[in-house]
């Protein structure tokens, strides 16, 4: 029976391994005494792990366990916190290839292991010494003068390479001058981590208020977790250079007063030209975990609604006839991010849901929106969809080319007529912009109208309700 001597062999794999990092000062979260983090917008994170270490005088090699495993080493910076100046750092190898059956195989190729097979019959375990020549999409054997693919049995390994961790190491080669136990800083940027804004929004039964409700979600895939730690997120697009990737700045403490009639859960300052965000108290951000993270929350913001029909350029320039039948009429929302409209704080980009109240009292979503970083005193727009009883019907009533020979000097006289029709019980606004090419003008319409930008035309039409209102136009298009 061979049994005891795989056993030895596993057992003497294990204990050479532990032989090779006993000479290594081991640091784990157990010694963790504070962190910080700090998360960016671009899957970036700066992190700042304080831990309470003795080390030995002299040169030595300190193992800084659980340290993420989407650590960009190059950025990584060691200090001691009770002694400054005490430590330096000569060398560092960061180990982020954790053991697992395949890592330990894919070590071996090229070396030889031991296959151990047992006889079915009489349970007996035999051993053969194997070459791995190859362990990608399987395994390919040379035992003996024969070529084996698969595993023809268990694989027992003389030894584990030192590169081979459980956890997420970055090793240090130190210098340390002091021989009393300090308090060490490991700040390093990493990947893995990313946060992003979601909102509530409910409307209320007008339409002309809304509850703002703000949240960050937070996901951690770095490799590690983060227990108790100073959250604070940047809001802002910050360059990176991916070769060599440097963000300047740390961690700022300050708190700023929250907006009249609006609360803030997160202390919100300026940081360059970002936005900072302080969560008040520590939080866990678990390895592989999305949490959310109250951010704000405001009541009785005034809104304003909005029905916008837009057409197209292409028309103007030849003879169409009909453009549409039931055209779908789009439906906006728009609110002011100022104080005075019970907001006022910078909102970080993110994804707004909209949801209004049936006669029954319950929360029915009505429609989502991306919202980009947006300044205080600005607006929020919000496309919620298509209204189902506001359509449109639009034809080209007449075209004709006025003059020109060439691209460069046509003039063509067009008309339109776009009937908006109303289902509703309530009258409703109908806005119509009509992006218009070249040097244009209107000739006539029977609704006033004014000009948006340069190449729009815009009006603004009442339809009554269950009832319809046609707009009727006709213009003059220079190229």
């Amino acid at each position: 029976m061979l049994r005891p001597i795989c056993s030895t062999m596993l057992l003497l794999s294990l204990v050479s391994l532990s032989h090779a990092q006993e000479l290594e000062q081991r640091s784990s979260l157990s010694d963790q005494r504070a962190v910080a983090v700090t998360i960016y917008n671009e899957n970036l994170a700066l992190v700042k792990d304080q831990r309470r270490v003795s080390l030995k005088r002299g040169a030595s090699a300190l193992a800084f366990r659980d340290v993420s495993a989407r650590m960009r080493p190059e950025t990584a910076l060691l200090r001691s916190v009770t002694a400054p100046g005490s430590l330096s750092v000569i060398e560092q190898n960061f180990d982020f290839d954790l053991l697992t059956p395949q890592k330990l195989l894919e070590k071996y190729v090229g070396q030889t292991v031991n296959v151990v097979r047992v006889n079915p019959s009489t349970g007996v375990e035999t051993s053969e010494v194997a070459q791995v020549l190859s362990a990608n999409e399987g395994v390919v054997l040379k035992i003996g003068n024969r070529i084996e693919t698969g595993l023809p049995g268990r694989i027992v390994y003389n030894d584990v390479p030192a590169n081979l961790r459980d956890r997420p190491t970055l090793v240090m080669s130190i210098n340390n001058t002091s021989t009393a136990p300090q308090d060490v800083e490991l700040s390093y940027l990493t990947g893995g981590l990313a946060w992003k804004a979601d909102y509530v929004v409910e409307l209320n039964p007008g339409e002309d208020k809304l509850d703002l409700s703000g949240w960050v979600t937070l996901t951690n895939t770095s490799g590690t977790s983060f227990k108790n730690a100073q959250l604070q997120l940047v809001a802002g697009d910050v360059n990176q250079v991916h070769d060599a990737p440097q963000v300047a700045g740390g961690i700022v403490r300050m708190a700023s007063a929250p907006a009249p009639k609006m609360k803030t859960e997160m202390a919100e300052e300026s940081l360059f030209e970002y936005h900072l965000y302080t969560l008040g108290r520590a939080t866990t951000i678990l390895e592989n975990q999305t949490k959310q993270v109250a951010l704000l929350s405001a009541s009785a913001v005034p809104v304003r609604k909005e029905f916008l029909l837009r057409g197209a350029d292409y028309y103007y320039q030849g003879s169409y006839g009909d453009l549409g039948q039931k055209m779908k009429v789009a439906a906006f929302i728009e609110f002011d991010n100022k104080e005075s409209a019970q907001l006022g704080l910078p909102l970080p980009k993110g994804v707004i849901r909209v949801y209004k109240k049936d006669g029954s009292g319950n929360a029915q979503f009505i429609g989502e929106d991306n919202v980009d970083h947006t300044p205080k005193n600005e607006k929020v727009r919000l496309k919620l969809g298509d209204a189902f009883d506001v359509t449109a019907d639009k034809k080209q009533t007449d075209f004709k080319k006025i003059a020109g020979n060439s691209k460069y000097n046509y003039i063509f006289e067009s008309a339109y007529e776009i009937n908006l029709k109303n289902a509703k019980k309530e009258a409703v606004t109908v806005t119509v912009q009509e992006p218009m090419p070249g040097d244009w003008q209107i000739l006539s319409s029977s609704h006033s109208y004014e000009k948006g930008a340069s190449n729009t035309a815009v009006w603004r039409v009442v339809v009554p309700a269950e009832g319809s209102t046609k707009l009727v136009y006709r213009s003059l298009v220079k190229y």
